[in-house]
């Protein structure tokens, strides 16, 4: 069976799998760009080690005929494998030459053998054609590790597209009801029910567990000038994690002062919904006022929107130009309030960023998590992190630099 010889660079193997699905339809095959880019989902969720995997995931999606199986097996091994196992080519594959760089390398001539033809001359039929490919990096994963703040029009376009695959769940919590299980509880009635059929001998225990709900999720975002360049993307993100939970989501954000977005987010439409948000925050890119912006959340909307044990994602890069002794005062209200307060700075993912500005020197001290949230893989990170969230209140989280 023709296998995958994947090379060290498997990083270039995208920009390999367009050439290849472009052969595919110039011998016959019903191959689409949307099959490729369906090629390139189906990967991420099987083992590229394992040969038999990638050939039989390329063969389910590009073959939809029992007669085309033959062609894309010569195709296949022509194209994948090393030129020294490359089987001979169908004479209705040999116009495919033109590539940049070759990977089926003609053998070197012998003595007294003829020259090969030109690159602009047609190949003979008993020739195989000369492939090439341009060895690139994924672009998936450089999306994955590139900064909100130095995307063009066209990679924030491909991050919106990815962050709308994120999965977010958050940890649940155990409310004061129970529900029929196998925990401690006696269940006295249901025990009597259920052994009436024995003559009203207990032969059997039923129990009773505590029943679980997930945690409410409390956003404040910072849209001041000193987020500008994040704030887009940001805003992106919270229209994805409040459409993608079950639960009801609250967001609100805030430069001078606080405005909630939560009705805003929840049409269904993100260009309806973002336009609706714009229109309802008039402040933009102002100064900032994290302080005065969490007093007014903690005392009109601490009450109404953090029972239950809510987690609460404070977004902002900690630069202050107010009061920063209200803003330690207020921090430590709000995290009485809450069962975790995580802070998210995009200037955390970094190397060389240390939070020493007055906001997140005041800030710190009351701070359960401290989380970068500067590129896609961050994103990933604080899903993967909010889904382990759970049980009683633990001690602060070190702080994760990306």
């Amino acid at each position: 069976m023709p296998g995958l010889d994947v090379p060290d660079g498997a990083g270039y193997l995208t920009h390999n799998l367009i050439l290849f699905g472009q052969l595919l339809h110039d011998v016959g095959l019903g191959v689409s760009p949307g099959l490729t880019i369906d090629l390139l989902t189906a990967l991420d969720l099987i083992d590229m080690r394992r040969k038999a995997d990638v050939y039989h995931a390329m063969r389910t999606l590009y073959v939809h005929r029992r007669e085309e199986l033959p062609l894309f097996d010569r195709a296949f091994d022509l194209f994948w494998r090393p030129p020294s196992n490359a089987p001979p080519l169908h004479h209705s594959l040999a116009h495919r030459t033109r590539r940049r760089v070759p990977i089926i390398v003609p053998p070197p001539l012998k003595e007294n053998e003829p020259p090969p033809p030109s690159p602009d001359e047609p190949p003979q039929e008993d020739q195989p054609p000369i492939l090439e490919a341009t060895r690139t990096f994924s672009t998936r994963e450089v999306m994955r590790q590139k900064d909100f703040g130095e995307l063009s029009e066209d990679e924030i376009e491909a991050i919106r597209h990815l962050m709308s695959e994120l999965v977010w769940t958050l940890g649940e919590r155990q409310t004061r009801r129970s529900q029929p299980g196998r925990g401690s509880q006696i269940d006295l009635r249901r025990t009597l029910r259920d052994n009436l059929r024995f003559g009203g001998e207990i032969v059997e225990w039923a129990r009773r567990e505590p029943r679980t709900k997930p945690r409410p999720l409390v956003i404040v975002a910072d849209i001041s000038g000193s987020m500008e360049r994040y704030t887009r993307l940001l805003l992106h993100f919270m229209y994805s994690i409040a459409r993608g939970l079950d639960q009801p989501v609250e967001v609100f954000v805030f430069s001078t002062h606080l405005t909630r977005i939560t009705r805003q987010l929840r049409y269904r439409s993100v260009e309806r919904a973002l336009h609706e948000v714009s229109d309802a925050v008039n402040d933009w890119s102002g100064g900032t006022r994290i302080g005065e912006s969490l007093k007014t959340f903690n005392y009109d909307w601490a009450r109404r929107v953090l029972g239950r044990g809510a987690v609460v994602l404070l977004i902002s890069d900690g630069w202050d130009r107010g009061d920063t002794d209200l803003l330690g005062v207020e921090m430590a209200r709000l995290k009485r309030s809450c069962y975790r307060l995580i802070w998210l700075n995009p200037l955390l993912g970094s190397p060389e960023y240390e939070p020493l500005t007055r906001g997140m020197v005041a800030a710190l001290p009351h701070i359960d998590d401290f989380l970068p949230v500067h590129n896609l893989a961050s994103l990933e990170d604080l899903a993967g992190h909010l889904q382990k969230l759970g049980g009683r209140r633990r001690g602060r989280y070190t702080q994760g630099i990306r």
